[in-house]
């Protein structure tokens, strides 16, 4: 024991003097102090308990170890610094790259804009969706919020009054999301002095007038604080004052009758249009729970709240008008449904049937418009369609796109207009941002700065195959590869998944993420059961108890390579972050012979204990919790940790983390190495990597991005022997 503390010791001493290149020594396994829990009659050992405190003296020189071994190790893999330059190569294509746009009902609008040589968006502003004709306007740069050095701002969100007269910036250092809120005068582009933090969005709601607005603010600024995230509140900030005297609006404490529960986060939308505010008390379910009442209660001393829908009304999405509700559920519609009721005395029960569930598709998106509703649908995640439907009419036209579209993203001002603009890519196709002509029916091309070139990808090919299943559900699953390929299985493939919440992985365009292709592997996306690619069904398919379909799938997409000579076990590895942890985790622990390499990002790995973290509570609702018994053994199955068992293969591991992480906290990943670390009998490298200048992955700057990329793709190549491809 004695001898393994002077290794780690040493270690720690020579990567600190920049000597690891030469000298470093792997570090030695992690202290082992067993925890026992009994959960129903179940014993579960924990080994590793002690690393939940993350202020522990022995914990901190564990983690900095494993962190400067792994980079040592990651930043001698020949060729990492390729992938590096070629994604700053790929950036400086374009003149700027344009993000998050908003527009305002007298049309202005607001969009974050990066130049190549900047690390980070700044937001800007300008009259009219025309870049050629109407000049841009600089509003905020995060760099000059702070002078302290040590710390990386970005801007989290930002949010423009109704009339654009002012507007909401958002600041947060180091990828925490720990957000701070500014105001600005947009015509003077000058600051209000008051500043709030202890916020996690920058998203808010403004009064009509723009004198105030509507904001969630949490208990501290600590994101390792298990209180921090309980009993958020509401409050009302008019402009030029000082936070300290913000009116509490909505909260648990305020309102105890409404039962809401110390992780919901309560959160009001002031709806100009309709002069109704909503309380949403909310958490990660998907079913809305949502009271409302007048606007002008807002001045009272307490709103008299009443009940719009509660979560077994199945509501996931609704818009309201000034006499009607539009509501988007999957209730005895997996696939999704629009139905209308009256927004002042509303019966779901007898609601109108707007827009009927598709049969072969699932209803994406809908966006109320002066002229009819525009709807999206997509086939399997992965084909998007537009839809256009008068309100006079009985049946509504589809609108081809100007390219056969993976994913269509909508935007309006609002049902009192006619404006329309549409986003579109698929998996090889950039972004292009259009304004929809109603009248011409004409897509008119948007793009603030030449979407360029990518000739090394031009010779993509895009399969979409359905896969079954080891209970025979079939999965889709895309695959993008350059022409030519053969089946000889000898193919590299990387396997990205998620499957939680319902959310889809929609195609994406990243030409970072495509030099995967470029290296001649094939990029693979397995749409498992938990995401939302096959409607709501599929969501619960991957749902607490039917967890383990999320990673069966996985497996069985990894098997149907190997049978049809994709690729082999020895060139497939997989990827997946946050809640996509358990995806990963799971795979690898129960198929470790099927994968070459695995990357949990950020992962939930031990998700029986996250409910002793500050975001776990909140999560409750997807996952499950402890003090029930049928959700326990659901959560004891999905988690990774307690399954990785003595003396057995692993394929070479990259567990990441970031120690500003608020939303999985980064003794989760800690844990599972440790124990992967020391379970481990294969030679193949197990590496923990602790960023501590990062949280989840948002809100990170161009380098830091391209750079955890280009880890994870070179870790990728050099365990799947690409020749190029090795440690110095």
């Amino acid at each position: 024991m004695k001898f393994g503390i002077i290794l780690f010791c040493l270690s720690v001493f020579f990567v600190e003097r920049g000597l690891a290149k030469d000298i470093l020594q792997k570090p030695p396994l992690a202290k082992v102090e067993p925890v026992e829990d009994v959960y129903f009659g179940v014993k579960v050992s924990d080994p590793y308990r002690y690393m939940e405190n993350l202020e522990d003296e022995y914990v901190k020189q564990w983690f900095k170890a494993q962190a400067d071994y792994t980079r040592a190790k990651l930043n001698s893999i020949s060729k990492r610094q390729f992938l590096i330059d070629k994604m700053y190569e790929f950036d400086g294509r374009r003149k700027a790259r344009y993000s998050t746009p908003r527009i305002t009902e007298n049309d202005l609008f607001f969009f974050l804009k990066t130049k190549p040589d900047e690390e980070t968006g700044k937001l800007y502003y300008r009259y009219g969706d025309d870049d050629e004709k109407e000049p841009e306007c600089l509003l905020y740069d995060p760099e000059f919020f702070s002078s302290d050095t040590a710390q990386t701002y970005v801007i989290s969100g930002f949010s423009p009054s109704y009339d654009g007269s002012k507007v909401v910036i958002g600041v947060a250092p180091n990828g925490s999301e720990n957000t701070v809120l500014l105001t600005m005068d947009v015509k003077n582009r000058e600051l209000y002095p008051e500043q709030i933090d202890r916020c996690w969005w920058a998203s808010v709601s403004w009064l009509p007038d723009g004198s105030a607005y509507l904001y969630n603010r949490l208990q501290s600024t600590d994101v390792h604080d298990m209180n921090r995230e309980k009993d958020s509140k509401v409050y009302l900030h008019v402009v030029g004052t000082d936070p300290a005297t913000d009116k509490e609006i909505f909260s648990r404490e305020k309102y105890p009758e409404l039962g809401i529960k110390e992780e919901e986060i309560p959160f009001v939308d002031y709806n100009k249009d309709s002069k109704y505010i909503f309380g949403f008390i909310a958490s990660v379910d998907n079913r809305l729970n949502v009271l409302y009442a007048p606007s002008d209660e807002l001045y009272k001393e307490k709103i008299n709240w009443k009940r719009l829908f509660e979560p077994d009304d199945e509501v996931y999405g609704f818009d309201a008008t000034e006499e009607d509700l539009y509501i988007f559920t999957p209730k005895n519609a997996p696939n999704f449904k629009l139905l209308k009721t009256s927004l002042k005395n509303p019966d779901l029960e007898n609601a109108q049937l707007v827009i009927p569930e598709p049969v072969q598709e699932n209803l994406r998106s809908c966006l109320l418009t002066k002229d009819g509703i525009y709807y999206t649908t997509t086939k399997n995640g992965v084909e998007a369609r537009l839809f256009h439907f008068p309100y006079d009419s009985k049946n509504p036209e589809e609108i081809g796109p100007p390219f056969p579209a993976g994913r269509i993203s909508l935007l309006s001002k609002g049902f009192k207009y006619d404006d329309l603009w549409v986003t579109i890519n698929g998996w090889t196709r950039d972004y292009h941002f259009y304004r929809y002509m109603p009248e011409s029916k004409e897509f008119i091309l948007k793009n603030a700065s030449v979407i360029p070139e990518y000739p090394e990808y031009s010779d993509l090919i895009v399969e979409e195959l359905m896969v079954p299943s080891h209970d025979g559900v079939k999965v889709p699953l895309s695959l993008i590869y350059k022409g030519g390929l053969k089946k000889n299985g000898k193919n590299r493939v990387l396997i990205y998944g998620y499957g939680a919440y319902g959310n889809s992985i929609n195609p994406f365009f990243s030409s970072n993420f495509l030099l995967w292709t470029h290296e001649g592997g094939i990029l693979a996306v397995a749409h498992v059961r938990g995401g939302g690619e096959l409607g709501d069904k599929w969501r619960k398919g991957g749902f607490k108890t039917t967890k383990p379909n999320t990673w069966k799938d996985l497996i069985a997409c990894t098997e149907y390579l190997i049978k049809e000579k994709y690729s082999s076990s020895e060139r497939i590895v997989i990827t997946g972050g946050s809640a996509g942890g358990i995806l990963i985790g799971r795979a690898m622990t129960e198929r470790p012979d099927l994968f070459a390499a695995a990357i949990p990002d950020v992962g939930c790995m031990n998700p029986l204990r996250a409910e002793e973290s500050p975001n776990g509570p909140v999560n409750v609702p997807e996952f499950g919790t402890v003090k029930d018994s049928v959700e326990c053994m659901a959560l004891i199955e999905m988690d990774s940790y307690l399954h990785l068992e003595k003396g057995t293969e692993y394929p070479a591991t990259l567990v990441t983390a970031g120690m500003n992480d608020p939303r999985v906290i980064a003794w989760q990943p800690a844990k599972f190495a440790a124990k992967l670390q020391a379970c481990n009998a294969s030679d193949n490298p197990i590496l923990y990597w602790i960023d501590y200048e990062s949280g989840h992955g948002i809100g990170d700057t161009k380098s830091k991005a391209f750079e955890s990329l280009a880890d994870m793709l070179s870790f990728e190549l050099w365990q799947t022997g690409h020749p190029e491809y090795r440690i110095k």
